[in-house]
């Protein structure tokens, strides 16, 4: 609250924390703090350890002074740090994400596995959806840091996110087996990695990014920021402001082009994200390791890509023909329904799979829609997927034979 100020803030802190030191009940002052503190900056929680420093409280292994800290002083001091920036910042929605991290650990930490099973999981559940912070970090925040020269988080904070990513796996298999006793062994370290995680986060990698990145980096970066996604459902405000800046641009509709790209966009055309050269757009295609026939809103084939091992063969007299004609008499009836049914709208995907010479091939057909949803034509995907059927178990590391 506002009248709560800075000098009461930090020696009702001190209180708290000389009373856990000696082993004192404090519930109660711990929960009139939390409702009458709304922030707390750096300097004062350097101020209250400093006095505590002094005064020789012994409170640096208590592990009531640890949740503490890890719990109220974190959540408030990542409070105070959030009104340096405007609502929707991506800065600013990091450092969100990271309080509603906190309050579902301090939340979990009161259900007990074994008797509260399903409460457990579904707070579990949203601890899980870190993936989209880790997912932003990774595809949006670090390639900017790269440009500016820092590629640190890119190297080493990445590593960080995999760790936590395996931790918090072994957990939900755990879970879905029912071995609530490996859950409790394994939760606590994955909770204090994640942790620490955060706190890098917000003492480092994102006070050196504001320093390197503008303000239309940052704009840049919430516009890819919503394709993939937040931990809440709820999508944060608008950044900047709607009376600022039009509604959300999908990448793919931006007329110009962006800024400190490592390579020359002349000569490359934009597509729905990214720019390439005609030439290494037909370079995907030859090597894609599926075949692909494209046919128009008009029925004719007017694409294919010319890989080394086609499932089907396909030459150039092909283009321009009608589909129909490109089938077996036994097939063309099923072909001529696929299309109706696309272009109708009441279907859009077709399954197909034989055996051929050995081999397991898998055909799908998809209607081909524009912006407002008008039939524009039928993609044909064809793969052998033999050896793709045969995998089992994990393979992480590479079998290349020297």
């Amino acid at each position: 609250m506002s009248e709560f100020l800075s000098e009461s803030k930090i020696e009702a802190l001190q209180e708290i924390i000389r009373a856990l030191s000696v082993g004192k009940e404090q519930q109660q002052q711990i929960q009139q703090f939390n409702e009458k503190c709304d922030s707390l900056t750096s300097d004062e929680v350097s101020k209250v350890f400093d006095q505590l420093h002094e005064e020789r409280i012994p409170y640096q292994d208590n592990a009531e002074v640890l949740t503490l800290y890890q719990g109220i002083i974190s959540e408030k001091l990542a409070a105070g740090v959030l009104n340096q920036f405007a609502p929707g910042h991506p800065a600013r929605v990091y450092l969100e994400e990271n309080r509603l991290i906190r309050s579902l650990f301090a939340k979990i930490r009161n259900i007990h596995p074994l008797q509260e099973t399903e409460a457990f999981k579904a707070v579990f559940q949203q601890i899980c959806k870190v993936e989209k912070h880790f997912v932003r970090k990774e595809n949006q925040l670090f390639p900017c840091l790269e440009k500016h020269g820092w590629d640190s988080p890119s190297k080493n904070m990445w590593a960080f996110h995999d760790e936590i990513r395996a931790k918090l796996k072994e957990i939900r298999i755990a879970l879905e087996e029912g071995k609530l006793n490996r859950v409790i062994e394994k939760f606590p370290a994955m909770e204090s990695e994640l942790i620490r995680l955060l706190g890098v986060e917000e003492e480092r990698l994102l006070p050196k990014a504001m320093e390197l990145l503008d303000d239309a980096e940052w704009e840049e970066m919430r516009t890819g920021d919503e394709e993939i996604g937040w931990m809440s459902d709820q999508a944060p405000p608008h950044f900047p402001a709607r009376e600022e800046k039009p509604e959300y641009q999908h990448p793919s509709e931006a007329t110009e082009r962006p800024k400190d790209l490592p390579f020359s966009t002349e000569e490359r055309y934009h597509y729905d994200e990214g720019y390439m050269t005609p030439e290494q757009v037909n370079l995907l295609f030859r090597h894609m390791p599926v075949d692909i026939t494209y046919v128009d809103e008009n029925d004719k084939v007017v694409f294919y890509n010319r890989g080394d091992d086609r499932v089907f063969p396909r030459s150039a007299g092909i283009i321009g023909r009608e589909v129909r004609n490109c089938h077996p008499p036994k097939s063309v009836d099923t072909v001529l329904r696929i299309l109706e049914e696309f272009k109708k709208g009441t279907q859009n995907v077709a399954d197909f799979w034989i055996n051929m010479r050995g081999r397991f091939i898998l055909i799908r057909y998809f209607a081909i829609r524009d912006e407002e949803k008008r039939y524009r034509g039928v993609l044909e995907m064809s793969q052998d997927v033999t050896n793709i059927r045969a995998l089992e178990g994990e393979q992480r590391l590479l079998d290349w034979e020297e």
